[in-house]
């Protein structure tokens, strides 16, 4: 598929032949969710603990004798039903990671840029490449080109200027080709692809 370039001033810089296997797939729902899924049980944290009996600051000693008060027959202060006592099956500290096979992951990433494809939310640039690191410059830009919550994935490096340009710009986030993922695709209601991005992803994906 040809998809029209431009430059960041919005001037028009030709065209590019983008991979259809890659930005021409029909979207599959079903393949996002679960590349989603998998990507943020991978981040999450997990180190939510509560005490078990055996951890809780507690006398062990028997709390009265066992026949002859009436009551129930208890062991302990330390038992789950008795105020401060432990937790019974609460959580512990654990990894929330599931696996996901790296060919379904691929697959993923092409269904969330053909998905971007299809909506229309996909930019192609030559470059972002900038003479100087100004915020403000960049900023105005930014605006003018109406991105408001955008990804830009470079090539293999990041322009220097424009990484510290862009690094205080509200709903601007910045990636190398290598750190694209779909849950920031899909998050983003624009994609702005570089050139050498776009050729780093198909050289990827392939």
């Amino acid at each position: 598929m040809k998809a029209d370039v431009i430059k960041l001033d919005s001037k028009a810089a030709g065209s590019i032949d983008l991979d259809d296997a890659i930005f021409g797939l029909e979207p599959r729902a079903d393949i996002l969710h679960r590349v989603v899924r998998y990507q943020l049980a991978k981040r999450q944290a997990g180190t939510h603990k509560v005490k078990t009996r055996s951890e809780v600051s507690y006398s062990t000693k028997k709390i009265y004798r066992q026949k002859g008060t009436g009551g129930a027959r208890h062991g302990a202060r330390s038992a789950p039903i008795f105020r401060g006592g432990g937790v019974y099956k609460g959580p512990k500290v654990r990894s929330h990671a599931h696996d996901l096979t790296k060919k379904f992951r691929k697959l993923g990433l092409k269904h969330a840029l053909s998905a971007k494809a299809t909506a229309g939310e996909l930019v192609i640039v030559e470059s972002v490449d900038l003479k100087n690191a100004k915020t403000k410059d960049l900023a105005k830009t930014v605006a003018n080109l109406g991105w408001k919550k955008a990804l830009i994935i470079d090539g293999a490096d990041v322009n220097e200027n424009f990484a510290l340009a862009s690094r205080n710009i509200d709903g601007l986030n910045v990636l190398p080709s290598q750190g694209a993922n779909v849950y920031d695709i899909l998050k983003a209601t624009t994609l702005v692809l570089t050139k050498a991005g776009a050729e780093a992803l198909e050289a990827r994906l392939k």
